[in-house]
């Protein structure tokens, strides 16, 4: 995949702290920040898919009532 530069500014402690951490894990500042982008959006997919199914959970009955439960399983 391509790689594209992505230039940001951080306070200095926020920099210090990028970079102790990924010295920790082993790892460069731009694969740590890389990696805690990926989890976040991660996280926030779940998140969604678990709103949408409370949703769905909460509002059943009234789609059923609308629609019916014949068009269950069906695409």
């Amino acid at each position: 995949m391509a790689k594209t530069q992505l230039n940001v500014r951080v306070d200095e402690t926020t920099a210090a702290t990028a970079r102790e951490r990924a010295a920790q894990r082993g790892i460069s500042v731009n694969r740590y920040i890389e990696e805690l982008v990926q989890q976040d959006a991660g996280e926030n997919g779940r998140t969604f898919v678990e709103a949408a199914a409370d949703f769905m959970k909460q509002y059943e009955s009234v789609f059923a009532e609308e629609f019916g439960t014949e068009h269950e399983g069906r695409r």
